[in-house]
């Protein structure tokens, strides 16, 4: 059954120029044209779009193009593990806003270390601590979010529970989209020890992450119903 392009996008209320973009952007199989110039939508392709506007909600479209151009090829199963991929970085993101907000509640950023009998904490153990990178941590202190001091000795950082506090709030803050202008007053909020307003929007933050937990869920049964299209397209061809 062909499909006009103009009843597509009513349908996800969408413009056709959206359609056309999609096409483009090959996430979507070739469209075919009639006798009259006018592009042939099939019930694939229909599947596609809608499976497209799913996913992009909570996986962004920079997944889901490459999700739908290895459906278009076939490769069902690296499809589904580019969905595993960003389903297990928004779990990470949701555990780091976890700890985020235990840090600022209990002003422990780390676990207890009863041996310790040095000052402050290493990048590595930071690291290790909060799921964060070192890259990302030495990327936020040159930009100026973070101010670390080093050891006199041997010049190395010296991270205190106040800067643990800080890059978990950062990156917590920056996987719920927030503006490095608000990660900024947020920082400050906190060197002044006030942490109320830290606490409220890293909960914020994660409720957002709870969100696209609930788009992604929905986004992947959307592809389980292209899936069920496209088996049945290629049985009626056969």
């Amino acid at each position: 059954m062909t499909i006009r392009p103009i009843d597509i996008a009513r349908r996800l209320k969408i413009s056709t120029t959206a359609l056309r973009h999609y096409e483009e952007w090959g996430i979507v199989p070739p469209v075919e044209r009639a006798a009259n110039g006018y592009r042939v939508y099939t019930d694939v392709h229909v599947g596609y779009f809608e499976c497209i506007r799913a996913m992009n909600a909570g996986f962004g479209m920079q997944v889901t193009g490459k999700v739908m151009k290895k459906l278009i090829a076939g490769e069902v199963d690296d499809a589904l593990w580019l969905m595993s991929e960003s389903q297990a970085s928004l779990y990470r993101d949701k555990q780091i806003a976890d700890r985020t907000i235990r840090a600022l509640e209990t002003e422990e950023p780390l676990p207890p270390q009863p041996y310790r009998k040095k000052r402050g904490f290493t990048i590595g153990e930071v690291s290790e601590q909060t799921l964060i990178p070192t890259s990302a941590i030495r990327h936020w202190e040159k930009a100026g979010l973070l101010t670390i001091e080093r050891d006199k000795e041997n010049g190395y950082r010296t991270f205190t529970p106040a800067n643990v506090r800080q890059i978990l709030i950062i990156r917590t803050l920056k996987a719920a989209v927030w503006s490095l202008d608000i990660i900024k007053r947020i920082i400050k909020e906190i060197d002044d020890n006030n942490v109320e307003n830290a606490i409220k929007t890293a909960r914020e933050s994660l409720h957002f992450l709870n969100q696209m937990n609930r788009n992604q869920l929905q986004g992947a049964a959307s592809l389980h119903k292209l899936l069920a299209v496209i088996q049945e397209a290629g049985g009626q061809r056969r």
